[in-house]
């Protein structure tokens, strides 16, 4: 007697009921890439996604990993850049139909370094960032996300002020001049506390776009909205100016993100009305036991009016929005 093995995910469910997402997460794999001629790994960690029909009972479990393989194989080995919202894309692409799916989404974080010399002595240290990637595939086309998210420093504005307040007063007392006491403050930058920042940067490309966007140009917005960037290593000279700018540059947490999306403004033309952008900065408090954060999304048509015009946009859209489609 033969028995047929019966694909039981395509039985039909007990409720006739479609589900939003099914898939798989915390995939990790280790990609290889070239790299001027040098094969280098990256760490990744995917999550996959389809939408399920009301008259199928499951997804096919299997089919994400090996989609998954041979994406990585085909799109990622030869490149000359890794870029993980093209990988997304492709993955989703591939998912959506051999999952036989109306939706197809992927989510790709990779860790990978930089190698960038300290701000003084010049001697070169190696920087681990994030790099972000996402896709949603569907009937409307292949909508692409690309993010980095990257460590600095800031310096806070407020009790900075505050200790500049008592120390012109007690400077005064002991008779400077108000001359003297401005020259004083130019020289030698006023003490305040400090918190390490996390800066998340997104750019989203809508289905009909065909702009390249490097990361590099992400984190380097997103570093430069902090006080200062950060190094792994560095010498005497390097934390003095680390240090001392930070100082200089004062700013908050919403300070951070209105500077990414200035940055994205200014430094990123190419961008269409249509691109989604989505800024995020968390700082870690050190004289609190709680972390701030703030953010702004939306599309950069919206940002850019509103930038231009002062006139508050009433509805951001959400990272989670503009990813179903509802622009």
């Amino acid at each position: 007697m033969t028995l047929s093995l019966e694909d039981v995910q395509s039985r039909v469910p007990t409720l006739s009921l479609s589900l939003s997402r099914v898939g798989v997460t915390n995939v990790e794999k280790v990609i290889r890439i070239q790299v001027n001629g040098t094969e280098q790994l990256f760490s990744a960690r995917l999550d996959c996604f389809v939408d399920l029909g009301p008259h199928q009972k499951g997804a096919h479990m299997s089919r994400f990993e090996e989609v998954v393989n041979e994406a990585i194989g085909e799109v990622v080995l030869g490149e000359s850049a890794f870029r993980a919202e093209t990988l997304a894309q492709h993955i989703a692409e591939k998912v959506r139909d051999r999952q036989g799916a109306r939706r197809a989404e992927v989510h790709i974080e990779a860790r990978y370094p930089e190698y960038k010399p300290a701000p003084v002595s010049g001697i070169e240290t190696q920087e681990i960032y994030s790099l972000l990637g996402a896709a949603v595939a569907s009937e409307a086309g292949t909508r692409r996300l690309i993010g980095i998210r990257v460590q600095g420093l800031t310096a806070c504005p407020c009790a900075q002020t505050i200790i500049q307040t008592s120390s012109h007063e007690r400077l005064r007392a002991d008779g400077f001049t108000e001359d003297e006491i401005e020259r004083i403050f130019e020289a030698v930058p006023v003490a305040t506390h400090n918190q390490r920042g996390l800066a998340t940067l997104h750019i989203g490309c809508p289905e009909t776009c065909d702009t390249d966007i490097d990361a590099e140009w992400l984190v380097r917005i997103a570093e430069d909205s902090m006080s200062s960037e950060i190094y792994e290593l560095m010498k005497r000279s390097d934390e003095a100016a680390v240090v001392e700018k930070a100082h200089r540059r004062p700013r908050f947490v919403e300070d951070c993100v209105r500077e990414m999306v200035r940055g994205v403004v200014e430094e990123l033309p190419m961008l269409t009305d249509q691109h989604f952008v989505s800024a995020r900065q968390e700082n870690l408090e050190t004289i609190h036991q709680h972390n701030v954060q703030a953010e702004r999304f939306g599309l950069l048509g919206e940002i850019r009016r509103e930038i231009a015009t002062g006139d508050q946009t009433p509805n951001h859209l959400s990272l989670r929005e503009w990813l179903d489609g509802a622009n």
